[in-house]
């Protein structure tokens, strides 16, 4: 790649070793080089508005100004795309949730050994999500900042081959065999549809750009809201429960990080706990089911396995939503509940961080509905109420 067409890369970090490591995996990519470093937030934030870099990497506790308010700052003057880099502890999660609401796009464990098993694969994960928060700021308006936050990335193993994953997917859920044929995507789909009222759950599945996505969608669905709904955010474990206390400030509903044998009940929103598999089980009037993941599953957790295990116990009476979000998780557990008889929406490239999971079901001619994040709530409410 040409010198000159490279991602340019600001580098925040009151840590002088961790500048100089982070820099040093950074220019050694071909794709990318680092044009400056900051020691604090406010030293990053004037260096982002001179020097206008493609992407800036940013830590959350420094000196003089902390990186959310850093964050904060960019968003507001010169919007563009943040990495984060974090703690895997609850206060972390909680920090590290400020800053996506501030409007970074995802985030990174500063523990090096929590993202890779090797010096290489280390590397490739931090480029790799470098470029592509990078590719996120050609999408990123001042005026639409607020709106398209990151989300916490769950951890993710080396990606297994697509028959171990769907090998997996059906003897973790107990699912029946995925087809292999897929329709055309409908190039256009009305918002009015058939009536919903038969739904007895609802499965959200989200990833990049989840957090903020999920604050809009039940911000707009009154607390008289009747189907319990479940959430698969991809999000490491430490994140999930602080996630499920911001969630249940902001909307009427009750809102709590699953736990093993929790009863499906009305009203009540599940956030799937990170590092886990979430499964419901019709049977009992209803109940969520928590284990630890298969290793050829990528993400943990993982929206195709809720997913499958809604096609075998509720069928036509589930309804899954498939929203922003990097890679296709949540494609193949889709297929299983269309063939069921279940319904399945997806969100609209416009209203994406990233269209790489709702693109996967609407390709694969999976998705009834195609809708922009603001219409999600009322749609849910209006027809599954």
């Amino acid at each position: 790649m040409a010198q000159s067409m490279k991602l340019r890369v600001l580098v925040v970090d009151d840590s002088g070793f961790f500048q100089r490591r982070v820099s040093e995996i950074i220019n050694a990519d071909s794709r990318l080089e680092v044009i400056a470093t900051a020691s604090n937030g406010q030293e990053g934030v004037e260096k982002a508005l001179a020097l206008k870099p493609d992407v800036i990497t940013m830590d959350y506790e420094m000196p003089v100004m902390d990186g959310v308010t850093a964050v904060r700052n960019i968003m507001e003057q010169c919007p563009t795309p943040v990495l984060m880099f974090s703690s895997l502890t609850y206060e972390g999660a909680r920090i590290t949730l400020d800053a996506l609401e501030a409007g970074a796009v995802d985030f990174l464990s500063k523990q090096f050994d929590a993202i890779a098993a090797t010096e290489a694969a280390l590397h490739k994960t931090l480029t790799d999500r470098i470029c592509e928060v990078a590719a996120t700021g050609k999408k990123r308006t001042s005026s639409s900042v607020a709106a398209r936050t990151e989300v916490p990335s769950a951890a993710k193993s080396t990606p297994s081959t697509a028959s171990a994953k769907s090998s997996a997917i059906r003897s973790s859920a107990h699912a029946t065999t995925l087809s292999s044929t897929a329709a055309e995507a409908p190039q256009k789909v009305s918002s009015a549809g058939k009536s919903l009222r038969h739904v007895e759950v609802v499965v959200i599945g989200t990833s990049t750009g989840g957090p903020a996505a999920l604050q809009t969608i039940f911000k707009n669905i009154p607390t008289n809201f009747t189907k319990p709904i479940v959430i698969v955010q991809h999000m490491p474990g430490s994140f999930t429960k602080a996630f499920a206390e911001r969630l249940n400030k902001l909307t009427g509903l009750t809102v709590s990080e699953a736990q093993h044998g929790d009863k499906l009940v009305a009203g009540h929103v599940y956030v799937a706990p990170g590092g886990m598999q979430l499964m419901i089980d019709k049977r009992n009037g209803g109940s969520i089911h928590i284990h630890e993941s298969d290793e050829r599953i990528s993400y943990r957790p993982s929206v195709d396995i809720a997913l499958a295990s809604a096609a075998k116990h509720f069928g036509r009476k589930a309804l899954a939503i498939i929203l922003t979000g990097m890679g296709s998780d949540g494609k193949e557990g889709a297929q299983l509940l269309k063939q069921a008889g279940g319904t399945v929406w997806a969100q609209d490239e416009a209203s994406c961080v990233i269209f790489g999971m709702p693109m996967a079901v609407i390709k694969a001619g999976i998705a009834t509905k195609i809708l922009p994040l603001d219409d999600i709530g009322p749609q849910i409410f209006n027809e599954a109420s």
